[in-house]
């Protein structure tokens, strides 16, 4: 009866075992040490090796000549585990045998001693099928086995072991397997089948297990079965359905083209011939890492799955487009993968992703945009300065449009130092009150608190200051900003408290919060709206010029 690749080719040995340096070095070691641990935990990607360690280590301990990190593999016991007959080593798969009772009748078995071996093992696959009572059930035999009894749980999703349980055995973490070498061990393989198969071919095949052994040889015997003792690239992309470099570089000379067209009637072909939207995302989400992977990193990066004649093609194309640009067409390219996973209507869904790739080739830096910008020469020029203005950047603060671009850094503008708030007597009437608080939180750059003190009531009542307004201005006058503005009078030890009801004789907003300049503001402002690069911002962008501030000086929002 035939035996398929993937069964045939099963390593028997630690040596056999493809990547995995760090858990065969240390199993090795605790073998040889004899520290064997009562239970292990072998987590991973699916394909790269946890039940197959499993049942090295089960012979390791079990063999005529052992326990030796080095099995015979002639001795009965090493033939009943490798054939799968072992009564010593007992093989449960919890996708099946997850319940509770199941469980206990295990427990039940490890009271009692291995009929002809060292151990008793058990060797439980997909571990994280076992409901929790059922963990629960086997949690102290986990916890104190019998001397004789090893636990080994394979899973490919640790994180629902339980702590409980994951916290009394050692947990091994299994990588996926390295390209290369994957590509080298179906070589061998080719070699002692007979199979003529080219390195491209190889490589659409390893592409395929995504870093795993078993599908990456599953994928080979299919090949094999499909185009006989020679396998070629084209027939073997037929097969499995991928997508050949040619094909993924279609979208990228349209991209290089902004040529949408090309990319709705690359669409219809692929709907024509009945292939997966889902599945083009993917391959062009992969095509397109390798770009920037191989823009980044060189062609030579052992980050890229690709044969040598594809990494020349890619390092070809890498270079037409920029790391931003590529960076850009990845996450549009992601984004568009997972949105086809729930479409109800793919090929739309494909159709504006590729379309929203084009445009997104249209964007330019702002940097760019601004730079490509007739300069703006001043009506006349700036004033001098005074010279009371010291010599320290300021910023301008605008309002702009709802989705603000990036601008470069304007020149440095002069600007006042603000004079320290000077002592003056404390106010006599409510209004006087309003006012001189509402100025003094503008002058801290309060500007919400400012605009809530002034559509408020502020009266003076025993000593304490009662400010009145409504639950809407709850956020602007707290504690610290009121604290901030009464500092800012230069009455610091005031007593005050906000109070929410009715406002009485609050004036109506104003139509503009703008901060008035005073006179020493009014030739800092027509400075900054005098330089180009504030000029040039205005022309492109719009926007208003609110304030201009000192960037050396504190400043609260």
């Amino acid at each position: 009866m035939y035996q398929v690749i993937a069964r045939k080719y099963r390593p028997q040995a630690f040596d056999d075992v493809l990547n995995q340096d760090h858990i065969k070095t240390t199993l090795r070691n605790a073998i040889e040490q004899k520290r064997i641990a009562h239970g292990y935990i072998f987590s991973g990607q699916r394909g790269t090796g946890k039940t197959t360690t499993a049942r090295i280590l089960a012979r390791c301990l079990n063999c005529d000549q052992g326990p030796t990190d080095r099995p015979c593999g002639v001795c009965p016991s090493c033939r009943e585990i490798a054939a799968g007959g072992s009564p010593d080593v007992i093989e449960i798969d919890a996708a099946s045998n997850r319940g509770i009772n199941e469980m206990r009748e295990l427990r039940e078995n490890v009271r009692y001693r291995p009929s002809r071996d060292r151990y008793k093992i058990f060797i439980i696959d997909e571990a994280h099928q076992i409901t929790n009572e059922a963990f629960n059930a086997l949690l102290k035999t986990i916890e104190e086995p019998p001397e004789w009894v090893v636990f080994l749980l394979c899973t490919t999703e640790s994180h629902k072991i339980p702590a409980t349980i994951a916290s009394r055995c050692q947990h091994f973490s299994f990588r996926s397997v390295d390209f290369n070498d994957l590509i080298e061990r179906m070589r061998q393989i080719c070699a002692e089948e007979g199979i003529d198969a080219d390195e491209e071919a190889l490589s659409v095949i390893a592409q395929s297990g995504e870093g795993s052994v078993r599908d990456s040889l599953s994928a080979l015997d299919q090949a094999i079965a499909c185009c006989g003792n020679r396998l070629e690239a084209a027939a073997v992309r037929t097969l499995l359905g991928a997508f050949g470099i040619d094909a993924m570089a279609q979208v990228t000379t349209a991209l290089a083209a902004q040529d949408g067209a090309a990319m709705l009637a690359m669409v219809d072909e692929l709907e024509r011939n009945g292939g997966s939207p889902q599945h083009f995302a993917r391959e062009l989400s992969r095509y397109l890492r390798n770009l920037l992977v191989t823009r980044i990193a060189g062609a030579d990066s052992r980050l890229i799955a690709a044969s040598s004649a594809e990494r020349e093609q890619i390092a070809d194309i890498a270079g037409r487009f920029s790391e931003e640009d590529l960076t850009r067409y990845l996450q549009l390219s992601l984004d568009l993968f997972r949105d086809l996973q729930a479409s109800l209507q793919p090929r739309f869904h494909l159709e504006i992703g590729l379309l929203k790739l084009v445009q997104a080739g249209r964007l330019v830096a702002i940097e760019e945009a601004l730079a490509g910008l007739p300069s703006a020469a001043p009506d006349k020029a700036p004033p001098p300065p005074a010279p009371s203005l010291s010599a320290r950047p300021a910023q301008v603060i605008a309002t702009r449009p709802a989705t603000p671009p990036a601008v470069p850094a304007a020149a440095p503008v002069q600007a006042a130092s603000a004079p320290p708030p000077a002592s003056s007597p404390p106010p006599a009437s409510s209004e006087e009150w309003r006012e001189r608080l509402r100025n003094a939180m503008v002058e801290a750059g309060m500007q919400f608190s400012a605009d809530a003190v002034g559509q408020s009531d502020v009266a003076l009542v025993n000593n304490e200051l009662v400010i009145t307004t409504t639950k809407s201005f709850a956020l602007d006058l707290g504690r610290e900003e009121i604290g901030t503005a009464l500092k800012q009078m230069g009455m610091a030890g005031q007593k005050f408290k906000v109070v929410f009801g009715e406002v009485k004789s609050a004036p109506a907003a104003p139509a503009s919060t703008a901060p008035k300049p005073e006179s020493g503001d009014d030739e800092l402002m027509g400075r900054a709206l005098a330089h180009p690069e504030v000029k040039k911002f205005r022309e492109t962008f719009g926007g208003e010029v609110r304030a201009v501030r000192n960037l050396k000086e504190p400043w609260n929002e």
